[in-house]
């Protein structure tokens, strides 16, 4: 009887559970429906722009920097600017093999695929356009993109072997995937200021040194701790509560900004005690900050840090965090002797009750 009505309570139990997981589920869909439903309605009612291609006549203005090309007997025009002239179309650029700089900010280009050719590439800059994605065949010297304030939502089709610094500020990102370490080894700078990303994990780049994530709505740091080379953390202004995630082989790691997120108690300074290059952190503007002894603690359990906010400690502070530091360490020695003693005294017990005859 009792094993009938346990099975119902499983069962039931069970079932309550399947249909809280199934809410759940069925929660993050409508949420994901909303947001795509809102992303459509936002492009719906984004202005619609004449079209306006570049032109072989527009060509003479924009184009300069004659440089010798292939073998060095032939000479062709390697750099172009077409900044702010409304274009919606750049067709034309594919038969444009040698260009080597090209600026096309400021406009309303939706399509960047016909710069697949340029394969001489070294920088493109094309910010402030409608570009729903950055996807270019592989190009093999590019090492400088950049596609702020655009569109894009994806790292699709971005996977340039010699690139150094990839700027993608003010897009639409949501996950950072389809970065493909083995290509992308040379890369050093990555700026994701002001997308939509809720993690940071994906990052496998051994061998980048700055990285700028403000501005997006990451609750935790993820997948950061064998970032080697990294020497530069910018992750103000996101929803950050603690300072888990930072590891010993974050080795690299001068500057830490967090400024404008939830850390709220003290003691997360200590998970920043791994970090033996540290020397500059930003956590103002967190509930922390607003503690009468933050400036002291922070220099108390970060020792070698010169400058928290924007301040540069002084003699007089830092020899008081060191008074601190000393008195603490102390007196984590004592308990420890105590704790040492009290084991001793307890073992003398139980070894003297195991000597004790036995009555029979």
């Amino acid at each position: 009887m009792f094993e009938d009505e346990e099975e119902e309570t499983n069962s039931a139990e069970g079932e309550a559970e399947n249909e809280q997981q199934a809410d759940e589920e069925g929660e993050e869909a409508e949420e994901r429906e909303g947001e795509e439903e809102e992303e459509a309605k936002v492009e719906e009612e984004e202005e619609e722009f004449p079209a306006n291609p570049l032109t072989e006549e527009m060509m003479p203005e924009c184009i300069s920097l004659l440089c010798k090309i292939g073998s060095g007997l032939a000479h062709a025009y390697v750099k172009l600017d077409c900044k702010g002239r409304e274009l919606t179309n750049i067709e034309l650029l594919q038969r444009y093999v040698h260009l080597r700089y090209v600026d096309l900010s400021n406009n309303h280009i939706k399509d960047i695929s016909p710069l697949s050719n340029l394969t001489e590439l070294l920088t493109l800059k094309c910010e402030n356009n409608a570009l729903a994605s950055g996807e270019l065949a592989q190009l093999p010297y590019l090492q400088y993109l950049n596609l702020n304030n655009n569109k894009i939502s994806s790292f699709q089709g971005i996977n340039h072997p010699l690139l150094e610094h990839l700027s993608l500020n003010f897009n639409r990102v949501k996950y950072i995937e389809g970065v493909d370490p083995s290509i992308m080894n040379r890369l050093h700078t990555l700026e994701l200021r002001g997308n939509q990303l809720a993690s940071t994990d994906g990052l496998h780049l051994p061998n980048l040194k700055n990285l700028f994530l403000a501005g997006n709505r990451i609750r935790q740091v993820t997948g950061l701790g064998r970032m080697e080379s990294l020497t530069t953390l910018h992750l103000r202004d996101n929803q950050i509560e603690t300072l888990d995630g930072f590891t010993d082989q974050m080795k690299n790691l001068q500057y830490l900004n967090m400024r404008g997120n939830g850390i709220s108690s003290l003691r997360e300074l200590n998970k920043l005690k791994c970090l033996p290059m540290l020397r500059a952190v930003v956590l103002s503007e967190n509930p922390i900050a607003e503690d009468d002894e933050y400036r002291l603690e922070v220099l108390t359990v970060l020792r070698k840090v010169i400058r928290l906010d924007k301040d540069e400690y002084q003699d007089d502070e830092r020899e008081e965090a060191e008074a601190r530091y000393e008195q603490r360490r102390l007196e984590e020695l004592n308990k420890e002797e105590m704790e040492e003693g009290k084991e001793e005294e307890d073992d003398a017990t139980a070894e003297a009750a195991a000597d004790e005859p036995v009555e029979e």
